[in-house]
């Protein structure tokens, strides 16, 4: 039994009070409906920028009316400070993955993205360690890498950054940790590597490459891949992100005050991923037999390969992720066909 299969048993047995900013998000909204099938308290924040209210309504549907009962909406911004408070009142534990994502629009618009994923970081910050809160989980990301080339990467060794976006993350870490030298607050960062799953949103200009190839496929579109297709990346089901924020709200003292890498220690090519996708998806849709991709040029900001060391998670966390690439993608895919497929051509 992991540590997660025994924390999933303990936690109904002792209810804690969570705080979940940008719940109505992709990640956000995943741990919403984690924490209350496990019988928790629930507050969540969103100002609906990014978020969906479709979001919310679909964890509503999933877990049932008993448990809904025991989650409370704000609707407010963490560019607010006394939003933040409030929302923190009375919280336990503090999930922040509230942030603007997105290399490309940190490259169009660096002013929005720092407000955001600095000035709200830092607002967050003092509102838990103002309310009392125990322990704060923050969204990191694996961009704070940079320019460094060794793979797999490890927590410890980073390079310059590449975009604003990256910049505002690794701006997030070193807050963390002097508000743990100067407060004895504790944090733990979680840098995320390309997670995609249900409720992941695959419109606009910004959306993440999985969902957004699985519309173009379904729908038998222009499907573009940056660059020659090579380019690889550490895909991560957001049951083991769900999996890595639990574990981390609730590790020991030993776990504190230290970013982790939330991935699989695997690599996998953009063609390789078309190519699984294509698969997954062919019976379903015919039309992927003639279906092919179209290759335009890198995008700024990007790095070309991606790969992170898990052990230090392992070690600490008790993180054991249960899904790989393709077991995660055959999850998601039903919900993908169900939610993005409406008006697919399927001849």
């Amino acid at each position: 039994m992991t540590r997660y299969d025994t924390l999933c048993e303990q936690l109904p047995q002792h209810p804690k009070r969570w705080l979940i900013t940008g719940v109505a998000g992709f990640i956000g909204s995943n741990l919403l409906a984690r924490l209350l099938t496990l019988g928790q308290q629930v507050t969540g924040l969103d100002n609906f920028s990014t978020g969906r209210q479709a979001n919310l309504e679909e964890v509503r549907a999933e877990v049932g009316a008993a448990a809904w009962a025991n989650f409370r909406f704000i609707e407010g911004d963490i560019c607010d400070a006394a939003t933040c408070l409030r929302a923190c009142d009375g919280a336990d534990y503090v999930l922040h993955q509230a942030a603007l994502g997105s290399v490309s629009r940190s490259i169009e618009d660096p002013v929005r993205t720092n407000l955001n994923n600095v000035n709200g970081f830092l607002n967050m910050l003092v509102a838990a360690r103002d309310a009392g809160v125990a322990r704060f989980v923050y969204a990191a990301s694996s961009s704070t890498y940079g320019d460094h080339p060794g793979l797999p990467k490890v927590e410890e060794v980073i390079g310059k950054p590449l975009s604003p976006y990256a910049v505002t993350k690794y701006v997030n870490e070193l807050y963390a940790e002097v508000f743990a030298r100067c407060y004895g607050m504790e944090s733990i960062g979680l840098r995320y590597f390309n997670v995609f799953g249900r409720r992941q949103d695959p419109h606009g200009a910004y959306a993440a490459v999985i969902p957004q190839w699985v519309t173009a496929m379904i729908r038998n579109g222009e499907l573009r891949i940056n660059g020659d297709g090579q380019t690889s990346r550490d895909f991560c089901y957001i049951d083991n992100v769900v999996q890595a924020n639990l574990l981390a709200a609730t590790a020991g003292e030993e776990a504190v005050n230290q970013v982790y890498n939330v991935a699989l220690n695997d690599r996998t090519s953009l063609n390789d991923l078309y190519a699984m996708m294509r698969e997954l998806l062919v019976q379903r849709f015919p039309h992927l037999q003639e279906h092919r991709p179209s290759y335009v040029g890198f995008r700024a900001g990007d790095i070309r390969d991606s790969q992170a060391d898990i052990g230090k998670a392992r070690q600490r966390l008790g993180y054991a992720p249960t899904h790989r690439l393709r077991a995660g993608l055959e999850q998601a895919m039903s919900w993908y066909i169900d939610h993005l497929g409406s008006t697919a051509c399927n001849t």
